[in-house]
């Protein structure tokens, strides 16, 4: 049993993440780019703290609530993304990483959600 939502994998991970992000985000032309710069950041960041916020609620039904909260930012920051191609801020290959990345964390919050669902049984 975890004690606190920071010994959760998938925060962790989120976290690591962000910082991940924050460094893309001085990169040109993107760092020019203030409304999408901002609504990445929100995103990104919001990813960890549904965890925290749902982890803090103290019952499983309410961080079920929020890890969707969560997985649901995940795949905002991946749309993200894809509009960060479609309008040539970078090169596939370049973002390759970050989409697998945030990929991987939703997969892990997925798990995490049945996890939970099971407990509740």
């Amino acid at each position: 049993m975890y004690k606190s939502f920071e010994d959760l994998e998938v925060y962790q991970a989120a976290i690591v993440f962000t910082g991940k992000v924050y460094v893309l985000l001085k990169k040109q032309p993107l760092k020019s780019d203030f409304a999408m710069v901002d609504q990445i950041r929100r995103a990104t960041i919001s990813i960890s703290n549904n965890i925290a916020e749902g982890f803090e609620r103290e019952t499983d039904k309410e961080l079920i609530r929020y890890l969707y909260f969560s997985k649901g930012s995940a795949g905002e920051v991946r749309s993200l993304f894809n509009v960060m191609l479609e309008i040539n801020y970078f090169e596939k290959e370049e973002l390759k990483e970050y989409k697998n990345e945030v990929l991987n964390i939703s997969k892990q919050l997925a798990n995490y959600i049945k996890f939970v669902k099971k407990r509740m049984v």
